[in-house]
């Protein structure tokens, strides 16, 4: 039997939810490493919606799980479902949801409140010693919850093609070590557990993020 992953996904869409390229690519690598997928999400509202043409927030109101099952065609649970016991790791892929629905983030920053449930799940993992994959703007959850871990979320010096690079210094603040590394590299923190990869932190072609995720997700599976 291949290894059972969770995916935790945000919503469907980088502004108000999880990003739909990172996401997809979560799971065509999981698929290709030969782990089985198993996608879940909060059953709550996503604090607001964005209109993606616009970039605008508008007056609709979505439901997280509804939306993030648009990614996963349908087949996914509802967060608060979740047993650590029957599964090997954990993957959060990024997008704004993250910061919104996951998390205070996008309006507290390192003051931010994680939602318990995305909290319990963390701890979950972490404490049977179980791997957590986080790329784009998901090690910001580990980063509050598990002090003086190690994490990239790509460089520490903003320019064009490192656009988010003040959310690394944010970490350093919070007592993590951040890590430089290119979009197609991954850092592994050894004692916790933890793989992240930059993804769209970075200005770069698809396909290198892409790649990253794929690094990402075969040492997830790996240290299983």
């Amino acid at each position: 039997m291949g290894k059972r992953v969770a995916v935790v996904l945000a919503g469907c869409g980088v502004y108000d939810g999880s990003e739909i390229h990172e996401s997809s690519a979560v799971l065509v690598h999981l698929s290709r490493e030969g782990a089985q997928a198993e996608v879940y999400a909060p059953d709550v509202d996503q604090m607001h919606v964005v209109d993606h043409v616009k970039g605008q927030p508008t007056q609709e109101k979505r439901n997280v799980l509804v939306e993030s099952a648009r990614i996963a065609r349908g087949n996914i649970k509802d967060l608060a479902k979740l047993d650590v016991k029957g599964l090997d790791a954990l993957i959060i892929p990024g997008g704004f949801g993250v910061a919104k629905n996951l998390s205070t983030w996008a309006t507290q920053g390192k003051n931010c409140i994680i939602s318990k449930e995305v909290e319990d799940v963390l701890k979950a993992f972490h404490a049977a010693k179980k791997p957590i994959g986080l790329c784009c703007i998901s090690p910001v959850l580990a980063a509050k919850i598990f002090p003086g871990c190690e994490l990239t979320v790509g460089h520490d010096t903003e320019c064009e093609k490192w656009p988010y690079a003040k959310m690394a210094e944010t970490m350093k603040e919070l007592g993590c070590k951040h890590v430089n590394k290119h979009v197609t590299e991954i850092h592994v923190d050894v004692k916790n557990k933890l793989v992240t990869t930059s993804a769209f932190m970075c200005n770069a072609p698809i396909h290198e993020i892409y790649d990253g995720i794929g690094k990402m997700v075969k040492e997830v599976v790996r240290l299983a």
